[in-house]
């Protein structure tokens, strides 16, 4: 979602003379460290295949496709939810949804094929929109895929969201122009897939009333559908 330029107008003259950003809990001017790998675990997604083996049940084991509903299924086992949880959290309900058919089951759950890697850039660039992750990059190289910064944007002010394993979301404002100047001041690690950038613009004093109005409603379904689906148990 985007405004006219004299809504820009409009709006900065009413937050007035630079103002500083509000401290907001949910927003917290923070960066996540290269080595914090706290969210590194990846989360499998509708697309992603997996190979469940079932020691107790040989016959039972087979490579499964996540479904678009986000659950996956075995014989013998209801629908067990896959999206936005790890391997092993999925072995663990997998687990206690053979318990009713089999005597102590035994499986593993191995990802042999990843689906769709995409994330979502957005706010104060020139071409915003789903990208797919073409490696290990970061905030900075996701907004060059979006055509660069506009005249807009305050490149000390780029928000990072990101749903942890568990269903926490993850969320800070990174300053990414001094990383860009000073690589030693990038610290921030790699993206991962759903992860959502948004560039703030300059004249943005809240960065919570920002999200429910620009950022939130203009989020692409399946991204909004990631950040639900890990509450669902």
């Amino acid at each position: 979602m985007r405004l006219s330029l004299a809504g820009l107008l409009l709006t900065a003259g009413l937050v007035s003379c630079a103002q500083q950003p509000v401290p907001s809990p949910d927003f917290p001017e923070a960066k996540w460290q290269v080595q914090d790998t706290a969210d590194q675990r990846y989360l499998l997604w509708p697309g992603d295949q997996v190979e469940v083996t079932v020691f107790t049940a040989p016959e039972l084991s087979r490579t499964v496709t996540i479904a678009p509903d986000g659950r996956l299924r075995v014989p013998l086992s209801g629908p067990v939810m896959a999206a936005g949880r790890t391997a092993d959290e999925v072995r663990v309900s997998l687990t206690k949804a053979l318990s009713s058919q089999l005597r102590e089951p035994d499986l593993d759950i191995v990802i042999t094929q990843f689906g769709s890697q995409q994330v979502f850039v957005g706010g104060e660039v020139r071409q915003p929109g789903q990208f797919a992750l073409p490696g290990q990059i970061g905030p900075y190289q996701a907004v060059i895929m979006a055509g660069g910064f506009n005249e807009f944007a305050d490149r000390k002010r780029v928000l990072l969201m990101r749903r942890l394993p568990g269903g926490e979301m993850k969320q800070a404002v990174l300053n990414v122009k001094d990383g860009i100047y000073d690589p030693t001041l990038a610290d921030w690690g790699p993206l991962q897939r759903f992860d959502v950038v948004v560039v703030l613009p300059t004249w943005i004093a809240q960065e919570n009333r920002f999200m429910q109005q620009y950022v939130r409603q203009a989020l692409p379904v399946e991204f909004g559908l990631f950040f639900d689906l890990a509450t669902i148990g």
